[in-house]
């Protein structure tokens, strides 16, 4: 789908199944970007002349389009360099705020970029940091974090669809439960904001983070929303330029949000190139791609159950775009070796989820996982490349 899109799926003979850590990008957001530094690079904000007025407007313009993507307001939309940017950001304001006795809530399945935050934060606060498990299917185990979840519970972190597993989590009603208790919850939306609509008004998260390298926009761009209540608390953690509203001597004000949260020369081209991105996706529309990429993904696990070496991590109905699997006496890092000869991009090892594998008692897993650039050739090329693999053991 789209596949013609992506100059370098198109120049190369190449089967492309590791958009869960990198998605390709498009020719659209390629040009675009490229145009941006020929005609109209500047330093943004507070310059006077032409080319930084301009730049200034394709960045506020870019945090609009990121606003409406996920059905917030610009103010509430903070630029950061990634999505573990935003939660280090979020992570770092509560650890100056938690004390002995609070309790942070993550789930065994997070990225390591939203369980080391929160452990660090604990250790520096000396508040607890508690887990909640998953069931043999990958899915979320509800009683165990209804159970975890307590008065004491201050933070709740949890991720919106798992890199591993695939699986998006039934959040809306995680989060109305924590707020029943008075915990602030984080979400990270690092992996579903690139298979399905999000509407954070909907969610009533307190905090969604994404990164726009996964989005098909460039690297070094992400984005920490936050209901307006919920940023005022957060205290800075980067000072310097353009978060300031004055500084004396003896103290310093600074700016509102989102402002306030982006200090230095931000990102702008990234920024303003994720704009690009979202004005991409949205004329697909993100309700298309979701269920292309939901039959894609049946297609890909039908195939898989065809190897009786094959145990897929999770057998929930609720995959979206990830599959991570292990195999009988093969250790994944040959498998993906012998795929790497015929072209197949996959990935191995924890997938920065060392506690899930763990969970799981297992070393590694290989994981495939698609974009809206994937089809059906490169679903069957990998399970025929994999067929060769298997054969060789």
């Amino acid at each position: 789908m789209y596949k013609s899109d992506f100059p370098i799926l198109t120049q190369q003979p190449i089967v492309y199944l590791d958009s869960a850590a990198s998605a390709q990008k498009p020719m659209f957001v390629l040009e675009r970007m490229l145009r941006f530094y020929e005609q109209s690079y500047a330093n943004v904000h507070r310059g006077s002349c032409t080319l930084a007025n301009n730049a200034t407007i394709l960045y506020e313009e870019a945090r609009q389009k990121v606003a409406q993507f996920i059905q917030a307001t610009p103010s509430q939309i903070i630029f950061t360099k990634g999505a573990t940017e935003s939660i280090n950001l979020i992570a770092n304001s509560y650890a100056q705020t938690l004390q002995e006795g609070d309790e942070v809530l993550v789930s065994i399945a997070e990225h390591h970029a939203n369980f080391v935050p929160w452990q660090q934060a604990c250790l520096k606060s000396k508040a607890s940091l508690k887990t909640f498990r998953v069931l043999s299917s990958g899915e979320i185990d509800l009683d165990d974090y209804h159970q975890q979840l307590t008065p004491r519970t201050k933070i709740v972190a949890i991720t919106h669809m798992s890199n591993v597993l695939g699986i998006e989590n039934p959040i809306k009603d995680m989060i109305q439960k924590a707020h029943q208790l008075g915990a602030k919850v984080v979400v990270d939306g690092a992996q579903s904001v690139a298979h399905m609509p999000i509407d954070v008004q909907k969610l009533n998260c307190d905090f969604f983070v994404f990164s726009g390298h996964k989005l098909y926009a460039p690297t070094g761009i992400g984005v920490l929303y936050g209901q307006t209540e919920a940023l005022n608390t957060l205290l800075p953690y980067q000072f310097g330029g353009d978060m300031i509203k004055e500084v004396t001597i003896h103290q310093s004000i600074f700016s509102d949000v989102p402002a306030k949260f982006e200090a230095g020369t931000p990102p702008i081209a990234e920024a303003v190139s994720l704009g690009y991105a979202i004005d991409y996706l949205t004329r697909i529309g993100m309700d298309k791609i979701e269920s292309y990429e939901a039959r894609l993904t049946r297609c890909l696990i039908d195939g898989l159950k065809q190897f009786d070496e094959i145990n897929i991590m999770g057998d929930s109905s609720l995959k979206k775009g990830i599959v991570s699997f292990t195999f009988q006496n093969i250790h994944v890092s040959d498998i993906a070796f012998i795929l790497a000869k015929q072209n197949i991009c996959v990935r191995t090892g924890h997938h920065c989820a060392m506690p899930l594998h763990q969970f799981f008692n297992l070393t590694g897993s290989l994981r495939v996982s698609l974009g809206l650039y994937s089809d059906e050739t490169d679903v069957d090329l990998f399970l025929n490349g994999l067929k060769k693999a298997v054969q060789l053991f």
